[in-house]
């Protein structure tokens, strides 16, 4: 359900929803036809063209849609599942799900919205599909070779052709746009109509409108993890860029108030430096959490102020660009970053013959401090990393 589980419906309503989407996703496929074998098969025969246009609608709009959704953080990519893939069983998978199709006329999800209308040629095919899945299941030993071979991983097209997903996109909808166009002509002339496959009439002209506003779509919602990134390769804009900070004295204060609980730390610095110095009220955190759904989660508690550090401020910077960039609110810095924070507490050195009553209040502030804080820090028990606790639903066509 993207991004409506679990933070508008809960997942037990979502079995609910998911039951009602069904329906009317069957309702729709026996609308359109899909419940006839003719017309299924009419791909394979050339007479027809719906599954092909119906499914790479279909996909093109999920494609887009996922690319806005990530791109306004509705939607946390890492948790979309991506079928692993496994070369040669998908080839030999492909090619026995092929022929039957070509042969049954139904794929399974039209088998099944077919039988529900009572087509028996349907039922039938759904039997042979049961048996099909008892025969791999008792003989998954003698197939499991097979089945685990060329393990490709979870790989995405566009990372595998080295482009971007923008890219990707757009070349995807035009190919679309194009294969409309081409089996409209294979169509006409099986069908032996000598009509133009184009025509300049609100229909034809209705669908080349939505299908170049797609593909101009998909440079509208760029990567936004890489976008970001990128934006912060212009130092002027890193340094320009309008952020609230903290004082080093003011940052050890909130350190030694335990009453404080609006106050909490976000981390980014190495595993290992956090192992070596985890302060009070922080977690550990890393650039990819920012754009996970799930530990992002710990920025947007009501009340709380977001401390960045790191050892150095302008790591600090970029860090809370992309968190106000995300629309992540009470984001601070530390001033001059943690290396800072330890010259001016942790190793501070008292002003000798201070000469204002402001170099006073620091040589007594910082000193007790200094004697204060390595020892919260030593009893401190590190919140660690970030806690992941969504995790993905597997599940699918």
């Amino acid at each position: 359900m993207g991004p409506l589980v679990p933070d508008v419906i809960s997942n037990n309503l979502n079995f609910i929803v998911a039951l009602v989407i069904g329906v009317l996703f069957g309702a729709i496929l026996e609308q359109a036809g899909f419940s006839t074998s003719k017309k299924l098969v009419g791909l394979f025969y050339g007479y027809d063209f719906t599954v092909l246009r119906v499914f790479f609608t279909a996909g093109i709009v999920a494609m887009i849609g996922v690319m806005g959704l990530e791109h306004y953080g509705l939607i946390d990519i890492n948790l979309v599942y991506v079928n692993p893939t496994f070369l040669w069983s998908a080839i030999v998978g492909g090619i026995i799900m092929g022929l039957g199709f070509v042969v049954g006329g139904f794929c399974p999800g039209t088998s099944v919205c077919a039988a529900a209308i009572g087509k028996i040629d349907a039922m039938i095919f759904i039997g042979g599909a049961l048996i099909g899945v008892v025969i791999f299941a008792e003989g998954y030993p003698v197939f499991e070779p097979l089945y685990k071979a060329a393990n490709l991983g979870s790989p995405r097209f566009f990372e595998t052709l080295g482009m971007s997903q923008n890219i990707f996109a757009f070349i995807i909808v035009v190919f679309g746009l194009f294969a409309f166009w081409f089996a409209s002509i294979v169509e006409n002339r099986v069908n032996k109509v000598a009509k133009s496959p184009i025509r300049l009439t609100p229909y034809y002209v209705g669908i080349a409108s939505i299908g170049i506003l797609m593909a101009a779509s998909a440079f509208i919602f760029p990567e936004r993890k890489a976008s970001l990134i990128k934006s912060e390769e212009d130092a002027n804009f890193v340094q320009s860029y309008k952020l609230e900070t903290m004082t080093p004295d003011e940052f050890a204060y909130r350190l030694m108030d335990e009453q404080d609980d609006k106050f909490q730390i976000i981390d980014f610095r190495p595993d290992k430096e956090y192992a070596k110095m985890s302060l009070p009220k922080s977690t550990l955190f890393t650039l990819d959490n920012m754009f996970e759904k799930e530990p992002n989660k710990i920025l947007t508690l009501k009340h709380k102020i977001n401390v960045f550090v790191a050892d150095d401020e302008l790591t600090e910077r970029k860090m809370a660009i992309i968190a106000t960039e995300l629309g992540d609110k009470r984001i601070k810095i530390l001033q001059g970053g943690l290396n800072a924070f330890k010259e001016q507490i942790l190793n501070f050195k008292p002003i000798e013959n201070p000469k204002t009553l402001d170099e006073e209040y620091a040589n007594r502030f910082r000193t007790k401090a200094k004697e204060i804080i390595p020892v919260l820090i030593k009893n401190n028990k590190s919140a660690g990393p970030v806690k992941k606790v969504q995790k993905r639903v597997v599940g699918g066509c």
